[in-house]
């Protein structure tokens, strides 16, 4: 494991895990924004995504709401580039995106805009697990004719990853839920 991530390997170790219509969900800063995200970890994870990315050959960084804001947010900062968060809301705009969210405990309507024919952006969410909410944010994208230059998610759950997408995702960490606890996969 890169040590960057230490913290964030730290704080889910501790995290509490809850039944959420059958599916067994962790409860984290990065994933709920409780508990509190720790400044350590918000660091760490956009220190990461920015070794992993090359700022020079991106436009726009996208994040989904609601938790993928704070790490585009952060990422945006550190490498100095205009974030575009994709909406549960509709603004009624004439180049305004509109896909539908299915994720491993609900669904929802996503909306796009600010994102424009040509632009390289790199998505940025919090986690992969069922893949409903990159593949929406990816389809939107596409929709508007934007060049997809990454995908990166802070976590992965390998134990419910759907990798039947159109998009390479790349995950900070793996993790699984077993026995009521997250474990981080090497």
């Amino acid at each position: 494991m890169d040590p960057t991530l230490e913290p964030l390997a730290r704080s889910l170790r501790e995290a509490p895990v809850v039944e959420r219509n059958g599916y067994d969900y962790f409860v984290h800063g990065v994933t709920d924004g409780i508990p509190p995200v720790e400044p350590d970890v918000l660091r760490a994870i956009a220190d990461a995504i920015a070794e992993r990315i090359d700022p020079a050959s991106v436009d726009k960084l996208v994040a989904p709401e609601a938790m993928g804001i704070h790490h585009g947010t952060a990422l945006a900062l550190a490498v100095d580039l205009p974030m575009v968060v994709v909406r549960k809301r509709e603004y009624g705009f004439p180049d305004e995106v509109a896909v539908h969210q299915e994720t491993s405990y609900g669904d929802d309507e996503l909306y796009l805009n600010g994102v424009d024919v040509g632009d390289r952006v790199v998505v940025i969410d919090d986690v992969f697990s069922s893949g409903g909410t990159v593949e929406a944010v990816c389809d939107a994208l596409e929709t508007v004719e934007a060049d997809i230059v990454d995908v990166v998610t802070v976590l992965r759950r390998v134990d419910a990853a759907d990798d039947d997408i159109s998009h390479e995702v790349t995950s900070l960490l793996d993790v699984r839920v077993e026995d009521g606890k997250v474990v981080i996969v090497d």
